[in-house]
């Protein structure tokens, strides 16, 4: 049986009823507010700094250690980060090394003024001395007294550092002469969650913070610009445009200056510092938007460019994604590639795709915060995602037309989806590669950087453009934005997301997560044969691959006219609305177990021209020939 489907009104209220219906996640978070005063020395290359860390304790547990992140220490050799890219280096992938370009051995042949590193001076809780023990980029405290549920407690630390000649985000002197960028420079406590401590070490990736309130004061040489998280506080002392627009640095007769930022709500701190700094600042209502870069006139105008772009795209931005809830952002000149943080980001060039990617992990993960060491995808991969819509925006807006394009890794394969081509044809290239690893790997441990690339970054991607195909795509973007407005701030896992998906949606969807997420089973539906039996007009499918789908079928015939069908997976246990009130044939559930299915139509079946299925290309079919089949009778 089978019958027609078209969004109704009242369909249409039901889904509006279901986005405010759904209860706010309770999820407790730690709390966290750093005071540090620090000071640059651009001689050696070093700093010394006090902090005073007041942290909150609100979980329902008593704890006996805290561990605090070192990340400097990495940058020596024979470190976890320097022999982790030299192994990984022995391993060819399409004939070449595997090791990150960017590091490679880089770190073994440092020599000990261009090491990096981070020392404390001393650590004391609430005034009392604590015994401490380092490995290598973590720092385990023992404490003498524990720390009571639902207490705060006061942190005084002094550290020094050396700044590492810049191989991997941070350091110094980067390729583009870029004097400081200033990540991961301070003794950063671990999180505690309701999985218990997280003190990952620094070996490649991701980052995973607490968020709190921080209060920065920076004593560097006088000539120095900089720029970083938080708002500057004493903007009248610094000129620089940071008072206004178009301002000098402001005289001192001091041989150093002193910087203050504060920064709220965030889970992280970065600046980054050069002589020859420009500064570019627009603004989209109360949001200050910061572009700092390296004065170079052959890319004045790409810069001049970057700061017209984001202010065209915020709107858009907050839109289909949530409002941007911090009154600045800084696209800082720093780094090796681009490099998310709080309120700013490091990068390279004034590339557009990476500024809006940049950009967009102000969402995907500075407020939704996700432990990126377990679920890099929902860091990476929803990032990338909305990279590609609000690149498509943006391009619609200036004009440009985008070709669509084919599947490199499939040949002569049908187009892929406009916005997000590069992530299927990547996962596509992967999964032929044999070196595919489920989505849940945890970051740290993939077998080769190739395989966690295009994991963290394509098929994450196309888990929300394939959510799309099965949800639909107008359905998807609600989830999106009450994904946002019930989990920011409060550290959401894969399960959280799935939960509001299925709540928006009204459509189970654990088995998609179980899937795409937990196993390397690939989708590939095919049209297997057609015939006509009793005046009725058959179509037998099969499901080739080990992963089941629900399926959109078109049928196109001579006279021109179409129709579509649409088969749920029973799994679902429920339907996807039309799609852009375009109506379509419901059919009976697929039971996922059955390997073929008969679709049954009115017409003759000499009528038929095309079938194909998924005409949108949504789904991450791995063999889309026997995805179309053409008639010519």
């Amino acid at each position: 049986m089978h019958k027609m489907r078209r969004l109704s009104i009242l369909t249409l209220f039901a889904m509006h009823c279901s986005l405010f219906g759904i209860a706010q996640p309770d999820r407790w978070q730690q709390r966290v507010k750093y005071t540090m005063n620090v000071d640059m020395d651009i001689n050696t290359n070093r700093l010394t700094g006090t902090q005073k860390l007041v942290y909150t304790n609100n979980s329902p547990d008593v704890l006996n250690k805290v561990f605090y992140h070192l990340y400097w220490n990495a940058f020596q050799p024979n470190s976890m980060m320097d022999i982790r890219s030299q192994e990984l280096g022995k391993i060819l992938v399409n004939g070449r090394p595997d090791w990150d370009a960017r590091v490679k051995d880089r770190i073994s042949k440092l020599s000990p003024l261009e090491t990096g590193y981070q020392k404390i001076i001393s650590l004391k809780m609430n005034g009392v001395d604590q015994p401490i023990k380092y490995h290598e980029t973590i720092l385990e405290v023992d404490l003498t007294k524990p720390i009571a549920a639902k207490s705060t407690v006061s942190f005084e630390l002094e550290f020094e550092a050396q700044v590492p000649l810049q191989i991997r985000r941070s350091g110094r002197d980067n390729a583009e002469g870029v004097r400081y960028s200033m990540s991961q420079w301070y003794p950063k406590l671990c999180e505690y969650d309701y999985e218990g401590w997280h003190p990952t070490p620094y070996v490649a990736r991701e980052f995973y913070g607490v968020w709190g309130d921080y209060d920065v004061t920076i004593k560097i040489d006088k000539n120095y610009k900089l720029a970083g998280t938080g708002v500057i506080q004493n903007a009248a002392d610094i000129g620089w445009g940071y008072d206004k627009p178009g301002t000098d640095l402001k005289n001192s007769s001091q041989p150093k200056r002193i910087w203050h930022f504060v920064g709220e709500n965030v889970h992280d701190f970065v600046w980054a510092a050069d002589t020859e700094y420009g500064h570019l600042v627009r603004k989209v209502g109360n949001i200050t938007l910061n572009v700092v870069y390296k004065k170079v006139d052959s890319l004045q105008k790409a810069w001049d460019l970057v700061a017209d772009a984001v202010v065209i795209v915020l709107p858009y931005m907050e839109k289909r994604f949530g409002k941007y809830p911090y009154p600045q952002y800084s696209f800082i000149q720093g780094g090796d590639g681009g490099m998310e943080y709080p309120m700013a980001t490091l990068i390279k060039g004034p590339s557009l795709g990476t500024v809006f990617h940049e950009w967009m992990h102000s969402w995907y993960q500075m407020m939704m915060g996700t432990n990126e060491s377990l679920y890099p995808w929902m860091d990476e991969g929803f990032t990338s995602y909305a990279e590609g819509e609000v690149t498509a925006y943006y391009n619609e807006e200036m004009g440009r037309k985008r070709t669509p394009r084919r599947g490199s890794a499939q040949g002569d394969q049908p187009e892929l989806p406009l916005n997000h081509a590069d992530a299927y044809a990547g996962y596509f290239f992967l999964e032929k590669s044999k070196l595919e690893e489920p989505l849940s790997t945890h970051s740290d441990h993939y077998n080769t950087n190739f395989g966690y690339s295009i994991n963290a970054y394509s098929k994450g991607e196309m888990f929300l453009e394939q959510l799309g195909y099965i949800v639909g795509d107008q359905m998807r973007d609600k989830i999106l934005l009450e994904y946002y407005r019930l989990w920011r701030f409060k550290h959401p896992n894969a399960s959280d997301f799935v939960k509001v998906a299925q709540d928006v949606s009204g459509i189970m969807l654990d088995w998609y997560k179980e899937y795409w997420v937990y196993t390397t089973k690939t989708i590939d539906y095919g049209i297997d044969s057609l015939w006509e039996q009793n005046g009725v007009s058959r179509i037998r499918l099969k499901r080739v691959g080990q992963m089941p789908m629900p399926i959109d079928l078109e049928l196109r015939f001579k006279d021109g006219t179409r129709e579509m069908h649409y088969i749920p997976l029973n799994l679902m246990f429920s339907e996807k609305p039309a799609e852009n009130n375009q109506p379509f044939i419901v059919h009976e559930e697929w039971r996922w177990t059955h390997p073929t299915y008969i679709v049954e139509f009115k017409r003759k079946l000499t009528d038929l021209k095309e079938v194909e299925i998924d005409p949108t290309r949504r789904m991450a079919d791995v063999e889309r020939k026997n995805n179309l089949l053409q008639l010519n009778w």
